[in-house]
């Protein structure tokens, strides 16, 4: 048997932009992407802690070290600069490993800097 247990979360990511034009995704500085495991093109779930929406997508590189979390497409609707997010991923594990299992997890404060680093 396999379950879905979490796998990447950002926590407390600050909006820092929105593209309504871009085709779809969000947009995750390329460091945070690399600290969790997050993968170009990989499907996550993200609420947005203000508003309280929760919305499906993917996610893209952005440039390192820029912090970028950037709202595209649809989801421009979903937020606006300065909200909070927590961006998850989710991965099917087997029973032997969820016993063992520990998701990737950070936490950033301001400037979407680091404050908090989990499950490494």
């Amino acid at each position: 048997m396999q379950v879905q247990l979490l796998k990447s979360k950002i926590h407390r990511a600050v909006v820092t932009g929105s593209n309504l034009n871009y085709e779809g995704s969000l947009t995750v500085d390329r460091n945070l992407m690399d600290r969790v495991g997050l993968r170009h093109y990989e499907k996550i779930l993200a609420s947005n802690l203000a508003n309280g929406e929760r919305f499906e997508t993917y996610v893209i590189p952005g440039e390192r070290g820029s912090n970028a979390i950037i709202l595209n497409g649809a989801t421009s609707h979903l937020g606006k600069p300065g909200d909070l997010l927590t961006i998850m991923s989710f991965s099917w594990v087997n029973d032997a490993e969820a016993e063992v299992w520990k998701p990737r997890v950070i936490v950033l404060g301001d400037n979407n800097k680091i404050i908090n680093d989990r499950g490494l």
